[in-house]
């Protein structure tokens, strides 16, 4: 039974990797409750099956002993919207449970105390909401900073420096050009980091040091300098990512 979006009082979201083999398989869930000023949250993350590995099989891939990660307290109410939103463009599949490839379930109750229990078919969408949504309590809870991303291109002439810095606890993003400050609407932020996130990034040929060469450069918010056409390759040759990349930055100019 779908409610009515604008009716909704609380939303859960259950999560599970699926197959997935550890460190990497886990599971989640928020309880977000929306209330006048705030969102009441609660979230759990568990990484699972990790016993059958070693501490240093689980540190390779990038992992630490203690990513389970529990957290309970208020989250701006800039997010009930998008949440509202997503719910009321969701359709619903009749499956009563996920197959082994996991997903995301969702329970939801509204004002007269109706409930709702579903699989949404827009299970991309939830998971892109709800890691999002996760971003913001790290940074809230200061268990990591707002995504900061550079951008520097370099000609014969002029050095152009771009930084974005996403802040998820409020959705906004920051635009600084050569020190002009900007704000870049939320959606168009999305697009641009998924653009961002697509190629392979050679970390071999990656440098700390502030490029200084003709080129342009890309840090992903690690602190490391990735030059295109030495260390970015596009990993679908149907689809060129990295002229995306290249587009969207110089596309900030006309903010």
């Amino acid at each position: 039974m779908l409610l009515k979006s604008d009716d909704i009082k609380r939303i859960e979201i259950d999560f599970e990797s699926g197959v997935i083999p550890p460190p990497f398989s886990h599971i989640f869930k928020l309880k977000i409750s929306f209330e006048r000023d705030f969102i009441n949250t609660q979230f759990t993350v568990h990484y699972t099956d990790r016993e059958e590995l070693s501490e240093e099989e689980i540190i390779s891939e990038g992992f630490t002993l203690e990513d389970d990660y529990d957290f309970l307290g208020e989250v701006p109410k800039v997010w009930e919207q998008p949440f509202k939103t997503l719910y009321a463009n969701t359709k619903w599949s009749n499956k009563r449970d996920l197959d082994e490839d996991g997903g995301i379930r969702i329970f939801a109750k509204d004002i007269h105390g109706k409930i709702s229990r579903s699989i949404p078919t827009n299970q991309d969408e939830w998971h892109m909401l709800a890691q999002e949504f996760i971003q913001a309590i790290y940074e809230i809870n200061q268990k990591e900073a707002p995504l900061t991303i550079r951008y520097r291109s370099i000609d014969k002439e002029t050095v152009t420096n771009y930084v974005l810095t996403v802040k998820f606890s409020v959705r906004k993003v920051i635009v600084e050009i050569n020190d002009q400050i900007t704000e870049l609407g939320w959606e168009e932020s999305r697009k641009l980091l998924a653009f961002i996130y697509l190629p392979d990034y050679d970390y071999e040929v990656a440098s700390d040091s502030t490029p200084k060469k003709r080129g342009q450069y890309i840090d992903c918010g690690d602190g490391l300098w990735h030059k295109f056409g030495k260390g970015v390759v596009n990993l679908d040759e149907s689809f060129d990512a990295i002229s995306k990349i290249h587009e969207g930055f110089e596309n900030l100019n006309q903010l």
